[in-house]
């Protein structure tokens, strides 16, 4: 099974999240109270089958679940949208942000600012060049 949550498992999130999310056209979901056993069901299912299949990563996820009920809906949105951009990225761009994000968490907040902003200016060459030499670990 996958590392990350399916599509699926973050659009029921996203749902549940409040209308912030919401797509302005979707009709007004009941809250969580006014479910149907069904519906219930169908949220949790995925979540629990993970939570069953992957027992090494339930610290993970539940340190997960906690973060997001502690985001504003905001938050929320933003992380959706970095969800979002992540499975729209090449692999090869896929390599590229979990070198830059390895680097970079490792660096002070001034130097992480300094390296965004030279990274922007840099050519695709020196992009290359950097990445070689700031290789990910695997």
């Amino acid at each position: 099974m996958s590392r990350f949550p399916t599509r699926s498992l973050f659009l029921c999130l996203a749902l549940l999240a409040g209308p912030a999310l919401a797509q302005d056209a979707a009709p007004a979901l009941p809250a969580w109270d006014q479910l149907t056993p069904a519906q219930r069901e169908a949220l949790i299912a995925p979540m629990r089958e993970r939570w069953n299949d992957e027992p090494e990563s339930r610290a993970h996820m539940l340190r997960r679940a906690e973060r997001w009920r502690d985001m504003s809906p905001e938050e929320r949105q933003r992380a959706h949208r970095g969800m979002k951009r992540w499975e729209d990225m090449s692999p090869e761009r896929r390599q590229e942000t979990r070198a830059l994000f390895e680097h970079m968490r490792r660096l002070p907040e001034a130097e992480q600012q300094a390296l965004r902003e030279r990274w922007r200016a840099m050519s695709p060459a020196e992009r290359e060049r950097w990445l070689r030499e700031h290789r990910p670990r695997d």
